[in-house]
């Protein structure tokens, strides 16, 4: 199993499409309702969907770069506002945090080794048969 796929609501798509390409994403399908981007690196996709009526999305968008502070440092030349610069977690992340034009929250975040194997990740129990 691999999760591929992640779709987010948009109040105004093309504010939307015009901010998720300047992160870098590459534009696949465009559609009235309906856009879905390719990661520049690996093989996921993302989308935005147009959603007409009131909401909160309460989700959190996490993109993982290796140059964070370079990233950010990038995107902010091109009019990005970050409400937290790249700074160093307890859980041995650095993330930095920006909002799309909707209000999604979105994490650019570096942790390497540490995303998948903390410290303190769960270890396999052994299986002995009986």
């Amino acid at each position: 199993m691999n999760l591929n796929q992640v779709t987010i609501p948009v109040s105004d798509l093309k504010k939307a499409i015009h901010f998720y390409q300047q992160l870098g994403f590459i534009l696949i399908v465009d559609s009235s309702q309906y856009a879905r981007f390719e990661c520049p690196e690996g093989h996921a996709t993302f989308s935005l969907s147009l959603e007409t009526a009131p909401f909160h999305n309460g989700a959190v968008i996490y993109f993982e770069h290796e140059k964070l502070d370079q990233w950010v440092a990038e995107l902010k030349k091109k009019g990005i506002v970050f409400d937290q610069e790249p700074t160093d977690q307890t859980y041995l992340w650095r993330e930095a945090v920006t909002l799309d034009p909707s209000g999604n929250k979105v994490k650019l975040y570096w942790a390497g080794d540490n995303r998948r194997f903390p410290p303190w990740r769960v270890k396999k129990e052994d299986k002995k048969s009986g």
